[in-house]
């Protein structure tokens, strides 16, 4: 194996592959980095076997390489990546010179590292499943970042560590929750589909880390396994097993109070009282009248906090209402929008918030009791 490269590209590719790479990985193999160098291209392959990304460098005008020996090795991962970024060339050089002793060099630079052998890296099966559709990387991302934050961290229910993708005909519907809080975007693809995985939330969390911002993704899935296809790289990962419930349910349709807001007022407002815990927790009441609105906390340890929230507009009967501070700063954020709205329908129910610009994305937030 002998091929020549440029430094800057190879680094890029190593990245982004080495993102799937755990170091509690109980196979050792997956601990490296697998380099395929074939007749045209250098494949290259990280995985901890949930998540697997996959990149390929081609022949290319606009780069180095140059392939005179083709070949396979793995490399660990971590010494690769530090080889190669401390090098001070432009291009290197790797050879395999001897069983899976690999030599890496660059200008007066040289390495000898020894690889493992290809043979004992497990198969990891990238073929492409039958259903895919393509979207744009900016909505997958938007998908990604308003709905993951509500999975759960804890593994008493695994499949709500994930965010549920159901497609019926050319509506895709992505629905996180951890039982406390909801979060729900709906979207339009170009091609009917009938499908309903549920990806986990860690495995979305590298996705939008490998998203460039310009391409198209293409989003192929059957009942093990999606794969999000961006340019020449490769996402894959495993489903979580399992039901994920029934969420339609559990969102109201109709309300009895409104509240209208300003985004960032509201998010600042709740940052300047989260200081105020009990056992961990900021609760944040809300006393809505049509002639004021405020928000307030108090903590027995701590203290307490009042403020008027001047750029309010209520509509309904007087309602005061508790609910977890943290959810709902994480839902108004993901949102975006500079209105919000909350639509509620009484002091211990579910209540709705939504961005007044954005009607395809919908926060859900649970009530809490409180004792005074």
């Amino acid at each position: 194996m002998y091929f020549k490269v440029s430094k800057k590209e190879f680094y890029n590719a190593l990245s982004v592959v080495s993102r799937a790479i755990s170091s509690f990985s109980p196979i050792p193999a997956f601990s490296g980095i697998k380099i395929d160098v074939t007749d045209n291209c250098i494949i290259l392959t990280g995985s901890d076997s949930d998540v697997s990304i996959q990149t390929k460098l081609n022949v290319s005008d606009d780069y180095t390489l140059i392939i005179n020996d083709m070949g396979s090795t793995v490399i660990e991962a971590k010494y690769i990546l530090e080889i190669v970024r401390k090098i001070d060339a432009d291009e290197i050089e790797f050879e395999m010179l001897d069983g899976s002793l690999v030599k890496i060099s660059g200008n007066s630079a040289e390495f000898r590292i020894n690889g493992m052998r290809a043979t004992e890296y497990p198969v990891i099966d990238f073929s492409k499943p039958n259903e895919f559709f393509n979207i744009s990387e900016e909505s997958l991302k938007k998908v990604i970042l308003q709905t993951s934050f509500a999975t759960s961290d804890k593994e008493v229910r695994p499949v709500l560590t994930g965010v549920n993708f159901h497609c019926e005909g050319n509506t895709l519907h992505c629905v996180a929750t951890d039982s406390y809080r909801l979060a729900k975007k709906s979207i339009e693809i170009s091609k009917p589909l009938n499908f309903n995985i549920t990806i986990p939330g860690k495995s979305l969390s590298e996705v939008v880390k490998i998203l460039e911002g310009e391409s198209e993704v293409e989003i192929a899935v059957n009942n093990k396994k999606v794969q999000f296809i961006i340019k020449d790289t490769i996402l894959q990962s495993r489903l979580l097993d399992g039901v994920y419930p029934e969420t339609d349910r559990l969102i109201p349709i109709e309300f009895n109070y409104e509240l209208t807001i300003d985004s960032k007022d509201l998010l600042n407002a709740i940052d300047r009282t989260s200081f105020i815990k009990s056992d961990g927790v900021s609760i944040i009441k809300f006393t809505l009248s049509e002639q004021e609105c405020v928000l307030s906390s108090k903590s027995a340890e701590v203290g307490s906090s009042t403020e008027v929230l001047s750029s309010a507009s209520y509509s309904g009967n007087s309602l005061e209402i508790n609910c977890n501070g943290r959810y709902v700063f994480d839902a108004i954020k993901a949102l975006g929008g500079s209105l919000v709205t909350f639509s509620l329908c009484g002091d211990m129910k579910p209540f709705i918030i939504k961005s007044v610009d954005d009607d395809s994305v919908l926060q859900l937030v649970l009530p809490v009791r409180t004792y005074a």
